[in-house]
């Protein structure tokens, strides 16, 4: 199965019954850049959580890095879909980017709630989000919404969901290297890879990002 860009049928059409039983993954994220760390994930979530499909929704802001401008959304987009070229049930969907403004994970997940009626939601997050979750907008209903899955840090030790929010930890594939660190090491013109995919390293490089 190859990657995937396209559009979905409206629920309307396929109808919600043929959703039940299915298992939706979201994976969001500033990806600035997309990283090993994001596809080793990514394959993880699929075989753990046996998905149907894995989204990945490129924030257009974070509301809590409000302060932190992203590089252009053309280019991070970019660089996921070579990312995840070829990625048995994956698809980047940029409906967080054509939205604007700051992105809340409540409005996204209610977009995926409507448009796959029945199935079942699961969203993940780093582990460094588990304080924070209760801050999040519109907190207890998203809690309801979707299992929340915890995407660890390698040698932290687990920490409770805190409640109402439900969930799980993903076991496989930690990875210690952050987009941050990735970004200094392309100003600093040091090798990218392997942590990131080759053809995003060349891009990067092609477009000069991060300098």
């Amino acid at each position: 199965m190859t990657f995937s860009n396209r559009q979905f049928p409206p629920d309307d059409y396929t109808g919600a019954v043929q959703n039940v039983g299915q298992h939706i993954g979201i994976l969001g994220g500033s990806f600035d850049p997309v990283h090993t760390g994001h596809v080793l994930v990514a394959q993880a979530a699929i075989e753990e959580l046996q998905l149907s499909r894995l989204f990945l929704i490129p924030a257009a802001c974070s509301p809590f890095k409000l302060e932190q401008q992203p590089a252009f959304a053309t280019r991070r987009l970019a660089m996921l879909r070579l990312a995840f070229v070829g990625r048995t049930n994956c698809e980047v969907d940029d409906l967080e980017i054509q939205r604007g403004g700051a992105s809340f994970t409540i409005d996204t997940v209610r977009h995926f709630a409507q448009r796959f009626t029945g199935a079942k939601i699961f969203y993940l997050i780093g582990a460094d989000n588990v304080p924070k979750l209760n801050q999040w907008r519109e907190a207890n209903e998203l809690a309801t919404m979707a299992e929340f899955v915890v995407i660890p840090r390698p040698g932290d030790a687990p920490m409770p969901l805190p409640s109402p929010f439900r969930g799980r930890y993903l076991n496989g594939f930690p990875f210690g290297v952050s987009a941050s660190q990735i970004r200094e090491r392309a100003k600093e013109g040091l090798p990218l890879e392997p942590l990131v995919p080759a053809a995003v390293a060349q891009f990067i490089q092609n477009n000069r990002l991060y300098l």
